[in-house]
Protein backbone atom coordinates (compact mmCIF):
# COMPACT_ATOMS: atom_id res chain seq x y z
CA UNK A 1 0.00 0.00 0.00
CA UNK A 2 0.96 3.65 -0.42
CA UNK A 3 0.78 5.11 3.10
CA UNK A 4 0.91 8.79 4.02
CA UNK A 5 2.52 9.27 7.44
CA UNK A 6 2.03 12.66 9.09
CA UNK A 7 4.61 13.45 11.75
CA UNK A 8 6.89 10.86 10.17
CA UNK A 9 10.01 12.72 11.29
CA UNK A 10 9.05 12.31 14.93
CA UNK A 11 9.90 9.54 17.40
CA UNK A 12 7.05 7.08 16.83
CA UNK A 13 6.25 8.24 13.31
CA UNK A 14 9.78 7.73 11.96
CA UNK A 15 10.16 4.26 13.46
CA UNK A 16 6.72 3.23 12.20
CA UNK A 17 7.66 4.57 8.74
CA UNK A 18 10.78 2.39 8.76
CA UNK A 19 8.73 -0.65 9.77
CA UNK A 20 6.17 0.06 7.04
CA UNK A 21 8.95 0.12 4.45
CA UNK A 22 10.38 -3.09 5.89
CA UNK A 23 6.92 -4.66 5.46
CA UNK A 24 6.89 -3.72 1.77
CA UNK A 25 4.75 -0.58 1.83
CA UNK A 26 5.48 2.73 0.09
CA UNK A 27 5.74 5.65 2.53
CA UNK A 28 5.19 9.37 2.03
CA UNK A 29 6.12 11.46 5.08
CA UNK A 30 4.71 14.91 5.83
CA UNK A 31 6.32 16.80 8.71
CA UNK A 32 6.85 20.49 9.48
CA UNK A 33 9.97 19.62 11.56
CA UNK A 34 8.66 21.59 14.56
CA UNK A 35 9.61 18.68 16.81
CA UNK A 36 10.67 16.15 14.20
CA UNK A 37 14.11 15.52 12.75
CA UNK A 38 14.85 15.28 9.04
CA UNK A 39 17.57 12.73 9.80
CA UNK A 40 14.98 10.41 11.39
CA UNK A 41 13.03 9.97 8.15
CA UNK A 42 13.95 6.69 6.43
CA UNK A 43 15.88 7.39 3.23
CA UNK A 44 13.52 5.12 1.28
CA UNK A 45 10.53 7.33 2.16
CA UNK A 46 9.39 10.34 0.18
CA UNK A 47 9.73 13.36 2.47
CA UNK A 48 7.65 16.53 2.17
CA UNK A 49 8.17 19.41 4.58
CA UNK A 50 4.70 20.83 4.99
CA UNK A 51 2.25 21.99 7.65
CA UNK A 52 -1.21 20.50 8.12
CA UNK A 53 -2.48 23.98 8.94
CA UNK A 54 -2.09 24.85 5.25
CA UNK A 55 -5.08 23.20 3.61
CA UNK A 56 -4.14 24.36 0.10
CA UNK A 57 -0.68 22.84 0.45
CA UNK A 58 -2.26 19.58 1.60
CA UNK A 59 -4.54 19.52 -1.45
CA UNK A 60 -1.54 19.99 -3.72
CA UNK A 61 0.29 17.11 -2.03
CA UNK A 62 -2.64 14.74 -2.50
CA UNK A 63 -2.90 15.84 -6.13
CA UNK A 64 0.83 15.26 -6.68
CA UNK A 65 0.72 11.80 -5.06
CA UNK A 66 -2.50 10.13 -6.20
CA UNK A 67 -3.45 6.67 -5.09
CA UNK A 68 -2.78 7.04 -1.37
CA UNK A 69 -4.28 3.94 0.24
CA UNK A 70 -4.20 4.99 3.88
CA UNK A 71 -3.05 7.58 6.38
CA UNK A 72 -1.25 7.20 9.69
CA UNK A 73 -1.67 10.44 11.62
CA UNK A 74 1.06 11.10 14.20
CA UNK A 75 1.50 14.86 13.71
CA UNK A 76 0.38 16.67 16.85
CA UNK A 77 1.36 18.87 19.72
CA UNK A 78 1.86 16.27 22.44
CA UNK A 79 3.02 17.85 25.72
CA UNK A 80 0.44 17.42 28.47
CA UNK A 81 1.99 20.13 30.64
CA UNK A 82 2.20 22.61 27.78
CA UNK A 83 -1.45 21.95 26.95
CA UNK A 84 -2.39 23.15 30.44
CA UNK A 85 -0.50 26.39 29.78
CA UNK A 86 -1.47 26.88 26.11
CA UNK A 87 -4.78 25.06 25.75
CA UNK A 88 -5.79 26.57 22.42
CA UNK A 89 -2.60 25.32 20.77
CA UNK A 90 -4.10 21.88 21.39
CA UNK A 91 -7.86 22.39 21.32
CA UNK A 92 -7.63 24.54 18.19
CA UNK A 93 -4.51 23.53 16.27
CA UNK A 94 -4.51 19.76 16.85
CA UNK A 95 -8.18 19.53 15.97
CA UNK A 96 -8.12 21.96 13.04
CA UNK A 97 -5.06 20.31 11.49
CA UNK A 98 -6.67 16.88 11.74
CA UNK A 99 -9.83 18.34 10.21
CA UNK A 100 -7.86 19.74 7.28
CA UNK A 101 -6.20 16.37 6.74
CA UNK A 102 -9.49 14.47 6.86
CA UNK A 103 -11.27 16.90 4.55
CA UNK A 104 -8.56 16.69 1.91
CA UNK A 105 -8.29 12.90 2.31
CA UNK A 106 -12.03 12.43 1.85
CA UNK A 107 -11.96 14.59 -1.28
CA UNK A 108 -9.08 12.47 -2.63
CA UNK A 109 -10.96 9.23 -2.00
CA UNK A 110 -8.79 7.97 0.88
CA UNK A 111 -10.83 5.76 3.19
CA UNK A 112 -8.28 4.22 5.60
CA UNK A 113 -7.02 6.17 8.62
CA UNK A 114 -5.01 5.27 11.73
CA UNK A 115 -5.01 7.85 14.54
CA UNK A 116 -2.20 8.11 17.06
CA UNK A 117 -4.40 8.69 20.11
CA UNK A 118 -3.49 8.68 23.80
CA UNK A 119 -4.01 7.11 27.20
CA UNK A 120 -4.57 10.67 28.46
CA UNK A 121 -8.22 9.99 27.60
CA UNK A 122 -8.39 8.05 30.88
CA UNK A 123 -7.47 10.47 33.64
CA UNK A 124 -9.79 8.87 36.20
CA UNK A 125 -10.11 5.16 35.36
CA UNK A 126 -12.57 3.17 37.42
CA UNK A 127 -10.91 -0.17 36.60
CA UNK A 128 -7.31 -1.28 36.14
CA UNK A 129 -6.16 -2.55 33.65
CA UNK A 130 -7.90 0.03 31.47
CA UNK A 131 -10.07 -1.37 28.68
CA UNK A 132 -11.45 0.44 25.63
CA UNK A 133 -14.92 0.74 27.17
CA UNK A 134 -13.60 2.64 30.20
CA UNK A 135 -15.34 6.01 30.54
CA UNK A 136 -13.43 8.82 28.84
CA UNK A 137 -12.33 11.65 31.10
CA UNK A 138 -9.47 13.47 29.33
CA UNK A 139 -6.74 14.58 31.69
CA UNK A 140 -5.69 17.69 29.75
CA UNK A 141 -6.47 19.78 26.66
CA UNK A 142 -4.05 17.44 24.86
CA UNK A 143 -6.21 14.43 25.74
CA UNK A 144 -9.35 16.38 24.91
CA UNK A 145 -7.97 17.23 21.46
CA UNK A 146 -7.42 13.53 20.71
CA UNK A 147 -10.95 12.74 21.86
CA UNK A 148 -12.31 15.42 19.50
CA UNK A 149 -10.43 13.81 16.62
CA UNK A 150 -11.74 10.37 17.56
CA UNK A 151 -15.28 11.76 17.39
CA UNK A 152 -14.49 13.44 14.07
CA UNK A 153 -13.44 10.06 12.70
CA UNK A 154 -16.68 8.50 13.93
CA UNK A 155 -18.66 10.94 11.79
CA UNK A 156 -16.35 10.55 8.79
CA UNK A 157 -17.09 6.83 9.02
CA UNK A 158 -20.85 7.32 9.22
CA UNK A 159 -21.05 9.91 6.46
CA UNK A 160 -18.24 8.94 4.07
CA UNK A 161 -17.42 5.32 4.91
CA UNK A 162 -14.01 6.05 6.41
CA UNK A 163 -12.46 2.93 7.97
CA UNK A 164 -10.31 3.84 10.94
CA UNK A 165 -8.62 2.70 14.11
CA UNK A 166 -7.70 4.87 17.10
CA UNK A 167 -4.63 3.50 18.87
CA UNK A 168 -4.42 4.74 22.44
CA UNK A 169 -0.86 4.48 23.69
CA UNK A 170 0.32 4.37 27.21
CA UNK A 171 4.07 5.09 27.68
CA UNK A 172 5.93 4.68 24.39
CA UNK A 173 9.60 3.92 24.96
CA UNK A 174 12.63 2.07 23.64
CA UNK A 175 14.60 2.75 20.47
CA UNK A 176 16.04 1.02 17.42
CA UNK A 177 19.71 1.14 16.43
CA UNK A 178 18.91 3.74 13.75
CA UNK A 179 16.24 5.88 15.42
CA UNK A 180 15.46 7.04 18.93
CA UNK A 181 13.71 9.41 21.27
CA UNK A 182 14.97 12.99 20.93
CA UNK A 183 12.59 15.61 22.31
CA UNK A 184 13.17 19.23 23.29
CA UNK A 185 12.22 19.58 26.04
CA UNK A 186 12.46 15.96 27.18
CA UNK A 187 9.62 14.99 29.51
CA UNK A 188 9.63 11.16 29.38
CA UNK A 189 11.07 9.18 32.26
CA UNK A 190 13.33 6.68 30.47
CA UNK A 191 15.28 9.17 28.32
CA UNK A 192 15.59 11.49 31.33
CA UNK A 193 17.03 8.65 33.40
CA UNK A 194 19.48 7.84 30.60
CA UNK A 195 20.52 11.48 30.36
CA UNK A 196 21.50 11.22 34.04
CA UNK A 197 23.56 8.13 33.21
CA UNK A 198 25.28 10.12 30.44
CA UNK A 199 26.12 12.94 32.86
CA UNK A 200 23.78 15.39 31.13
CA UNK A 201 21.59 15.82 34.23
CA UNK A 202 22.67 15.68 37.88
CA UNK A 203 19.76 13.48 38.99
CA UNK A 204 16.28 12.28 38.18
CA UNK A 205 13.35 13.59 40.23
CA UNK A 206 10.76 11.17 41.59
CA UNK A 207 7.51 13.08 41.87
CA UNK A 208 6.09 11.63 45.06
CA UNK A 209 6.93 8.44 46.93
CA UNK A 210 3.82 8.11 49.08
CA UNK A 211 1.39 6.58 46.58
CA UNK A 212 -0.51 3.38 47.47
CA UNK A 213 1.79 1.22 45.31
CA UNK A 214 4.37 -1.45 46.08
CA UNK A 215 7.19 1.06 46.61
CA UNK A 216 5.27 4.33 46.96
CA UNK A 217 5.98 5.59 43.43
CA UNK A 218 3.62 5.78 40.45
CA UNK A 219 3.03 2.68 38.32
CA UNK A 220 2.93 3.09 34.54
CA UNK A 221 2.60 0.76 31.56
CA UNK A 222 5.57 0.93 29.17
CA UNK A 223 5.37 -0.27 25.58
CA UNK A 224 8.27 -0.56 23.13
CA UNK A 225 7.98 1.69 20.09
CA UNK A 226 8.50 -1.29 17.75
CA UNK A 227 5.47 -2.96 19.33
CA UNK A 228 3.50 0.23 18.69
CA UNK A 229 4.67 0.21 15.08
CA UNK A 230 3.56 -3.39 14.58
CA UNK A 231 0.12 -2.54 16.00
CA UNK A 232 -0.23 0.32 13.51
CA UNK A 233 0.67 -1.90 10.59
CA UNK A 234 -1.61 -4.74 11.68
CA UNK A 235 -4.49 -2.29 12.11
CA UNK A 236 -3.94 -0.62 8.73
CA UNK A 237 -3.80 -3.96 6.94
CA UNK A 238 -7.02 -5.10 8.69
CA UNK A 239 -9.14 -1.96 8.23
CA UNK A 240 -11.07 -3.31 5.24
CA UNK A 241 -12.62 -6.01 7.41
CA UNK A 242 -12.71 -4.12 10.72
CA UNK A 243 -14.40 -0.82 9.91
CA UNK A 244 -14.19 1.26 13.10
CA UNK A 245 -11.93 0.24 16.00
CA UNK A 246 -10.37 1.67 19.15
CA UNK A 247 -7.47 -0.18 20.73
CA UNK A 248 -5.64 0.42 24.00
CA UNK A 249 -1.95 -0.42 23.68
CA UNK A 250 0.30 -1.39 26.55
CA UNK A 251 2.09 -4.35 28.03
CA UNK A 252 -0.68 -5.03 30.51
CA UNK A 253 1.80 -4.88 33.36
CA UNK A 254 3.07 -1.84 35.17
CA UNK A 255 6.43 -0.75 36.53
CA UNK A 256 7.06 1.78 39.27
CA UNK A 257 9.27 4.82 38.83
CA UNK A 258 11.80 3.28 41.20
CA UNK A 259 11.79 0.02 39.20
CA UNK A 260 12.54 1.97 36.02
CA UNK A 261 15.44 3.76 37.68
CA UNK A 262 16.83 0.58 39.22
CA UNK A 263 16.61 -1.29 35.91
CA UNK A 264 18.39 1.59 34.17
CA UNK A 265 21.18 1.39 36.78
CA UNK A 266 21.56 -2.29 35.98
CA UNK A 267 21.56 -1.80 32.22
CA UNK A 268 23.89 1.21 32.12
CA UNK A 269 26.21 0.40 35.03
CA UNK A 270 25.81 3.98 36.30
CA UNK A 271 24.53 4.97 39.76
CA UNK A 272 21.81 7.39 38.46
CA UNK A 273 21.12 9.58 41.53
CA UNK A 274 17.44 10.14 42.31
CA UNK A 275 15.79 12.72 44.55
CA UNK A 276 12.21 12.75 45.77
CA UNK A 277 10.13 15.79 44.98
CA UNK A 278 6.49 16.67 45.63
CA UNK A 279 3.68 14.96 43.77
CA UNK A 280 2.63 16.48 40.47
CA UNK A 281 -1.02 17.56 40.38
CA UNK A 282 -3.21 15.05 38.58
CA UNK A 283 -0.79 12.10 38.59
CA UNK A 284 -2.84 8.90 39.17
CA UNK A 285 -1.15 6.21 41.26
CA UNK A 286 -1.56 3.46 38.64
CA UNK A 287 -2.17 3.48 34.88
CA UNK A 288 -1.98 0.08 33.19
CA UNK A 289 -3.62 -0.88 29.89
CA UNK A 290 -5.62 -3.88 28.85
CA UNK A 291 -4.63 -4.78 25.28
CA UNK A 292 -6.86 -7.85 25.14
CA UNK A 293 -9.00 -6.49 22.29
CA UNK A 294 -6.17 -5.99 19.80
CA UNK A 295 -4.59 -9.27 20.88
CA UNK A 296 -7.84 -11.12 20.21
CA UNK A 297 -8.81 -9.36 16.98
CA UNK A 298 -5.44 -8.88 15.28
CA UNK A 299 -3.18 -11.37 17.04
CA UNK A 300 -0.92 -8.56 18.25
CA UNK A 301 1.72 -9.58 20.78
CA UNK A 302 4.39 -7.31 22.32
CA UNK A 303 7.84 -8.56 21.37
CA UNK A 304 9.55 -6.54 24.10
CA UNK A 305 7.38 -6.87 27.23
CA UNK A 306 10.20 -6.79 29.79
CA UNK A 307 11.55 -3.52 31.12
CA UNK A 308 15.21 -4.50 30.82
CA UNK A 309 15.08 -5.08 27.05
CA UNK A 310 13.16 -1.82 26.57
CA UNK A 311 15.72 0.20 28.50
CA UNK A 312 18.65 -1.66 26.90
CA UNK A 313 17.43 -0.67 23.42
CA UNK A 314 17.04 2.95 24.53
CA UNK A 315 20.49 2.97 26.18
CA UNK A 316 22.14 1.68 23.01
CA UNK A 317 20.72 4.57 20.97
CA UNK A 318 21.32 7.27 23.59
CA UNK A 319 24.85 6.02 24.25
CA UNK A 320 25.73 6.24 20.55
CA UNK A 321 23.70 9.46 20.04
CA UNK A 322 24.32 11.42 23.25
CA UNK A 323 23.10 14.63 21.59
CA UNK A 324 20.28 12.98 19.69
CA UNK A 325 20.06 13.59 15.97
CA UNK A 326 22.52 16.48 16.30
CA UNK A 327 25.21 13.78 16.42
Amino acid sequence: MRILVTGGAGYIGSITSAELIRAGHEVIVIDNLYQGHRAAVPPEATFIQADLANRQELSEIFAAYPGIDGIMHFASYTLVGESMEKPMLYLRDNVTNAGNLLEVAIAAGVRRFILSSTANLFDQPERIPIAEHERIVPGSPYGESKFFIERMLHWMARIYGMRYACLRYFNACGDTPERGEDHDPETHLIPIVLQVALGQRPHVTIFGDDYPTRDGTCVRDYIHVLDLASAHILAMEALDRLGERRYNLGNGQGFTVREVIETARKVTGHPIPAVVGPRRPGDPAVLVASSETIRAELGWQPRFPDLESIIASAWEWHRTHPHGYDD
